[in-house]
């Protein structure tokens, strides 16, 4: 029985070493809203395009194609759809996700990162 203990903490070990699965991006969609504010909010909107594009309904939706937005041709040329698991791989390094992309934030905490594709896909708020 002595052995359990080490075991189970080489299970768990390995568990937390591995990439998150799409079904385990679980965030908070109200403090993704506050998160949007107060960190996002200079850049972006749901509704209507500024320095980035407007982001109401960008989760499912194919990267570099918000009609209008003039997206960088890393972007324009990406073959993705934006879901949870892309979403966290670019706001956590958007130029180690997309080479070339122009976006210069990061939200370097997984949690608020989660936080905000929550509320962003929560969002009824479309373009």
């Amino acid at each position: 029985m002595f052995w359990i203990r080490p075991a189970l903490a080489l299970v768990l070990a390995v568990a937390l070493s591995l990439p998150l699965q799409a079904e385990e991006l679980i965030g908070d969609s109200e403090r993704g809203a506050q998160l949007f504010r107060s960190k996002c909010f200079a850049c972006h909107s749901l509704q209507t395009d500024r320095v980035g594009p407007g982001l109401g309904g960008v989760v499912g939706r194919k990267a570099g194609t918000r009609p209008g937005f003039a997206y960088s041709p890393a972007l324009a040329s990406a073959n993705f759809t934006w879901d949870g698991r892309a979403l966290d791989s670019w706001l956590a390094k958007p130029a180690a996700f997309l080479p070339g992309s122009r976006m210069p934030f990061a939200l370097r905490q997984q949690q608020d990162r989660l936080d905000v594709i929550a509320y962003l896909a929560s969002s009824t708020e479309k373009p």
